[in-house]
């Protein structure tokens, strides 16, 4: 064997170097656990939370009292403005409503007196009117105080169609005073000596009208109405007066009929 053989043979081996063992693991941590005073500490904390949150949501809307009686006054004037609209418009509703009645009233009333005119107009001039000379149709009497009245004579003619009946017309009255009968000429309803009768022209049909006054404490009965034709002789129709009083003389005849 070489020396080189022996040198390598007898030089000692190196010794083996150990490996590193690892670290021992840390004992894990321990958890913490709520006391129970910290849990009162959350649930208080909670509940300031949400009354914060109320107070937030409500507060502010009522905490102004002078923004919340603004409101509040604004609120009154809109409704006091609503109401006062609505009873205006319900006056006018019934003022409407009554001019409405009043006008229908109206109209009636006029639809009546056409229909009385139509009837004395068909019994006048209508084929199978009868012919009648120089008359009173219809007498009315209206007071216009205790002893002042008006009358209105309706004078009628149809027997000489196109001839003019010319005249005067007179009234005289029968009554009582004091219990006795009394009979009161023209001149006396005139409070006019030789006071001159109500002229009258026309030639089917005309309105005289006039004035008359009673003594006081006269109670009458009757009148009598007196036409004086200027060819022709007069005449007289009498009427009591209670009718005479009530009656109506259709609106539409004219002061002068027409031909």
């Amino acid at each position: 064997m070489s020396e080189t053989e022996q040198s390598a043979s007898g030089a000692e081996a190196p010794a083996a170097v150990p490996l590193a063992q690892p670290a021992p693991a840390a004992p894990p941590a321990k958890k913490r656990r709520l006391k129970p005073w910290h849990w009162a500490v959350i649930v208080i904390l909670s509940l300031l939370f949400g009354f914060w949150g109320l107070w937030r949501v409500f507060v502010p809307a009522a905490g102004d009292p002078r923004a919340r009686m603004r409101e509040q006054q604004a609120q009154i004037e809109t409704l006091e403005q609503q109401v006062a609209t609505l009873t205006r418009s319900d006056q006018i509703s019934r003022d409407a409503n009554r001019d409405l009645q009043g006008t229908l009233a109206e109209r009636d009333e006029e639809i009546s007196g056409l229909r009385a005119d139509v009837a004395f107009y068909e019994r006048f001039v209508g084929a199978t009117g009868q012919r009648r000379g120089l008359t009173v149709h219809e007498l009315q009497l209206q007071p216009q105080s205790d002893v002042a009245w008006h009358f209105t004579a309706t004078l009628t003619q149809n027997l000489n169609r196109g001839a003019v009946s010319s005249g005067n017309v007179a009234l005289s009255v029968e009554g009582t005073r004091e219990g006795k009968l009394q009979r009161l000429s023209w001149a006396d309803l005139r409070q006019q000596a030789n006071a001159p009768g109500v002229a009258y022209s026309f030639k089917y049909f005309q309105r005289v009208e006039g004035d008359i006054v009673l003594p006081a404490g006269f109670k009458p009965l009757r009148v009598s109405v007196r036409l004086d034709p200027q060819g022709g002789s007069a005449v007289e129709q009498s009427f009591p007066w209670n009718e005479a009083a009530a009656a109506e003389i259709p609106a539409t005849e004219r002061s002068a009929a027409g031909t």
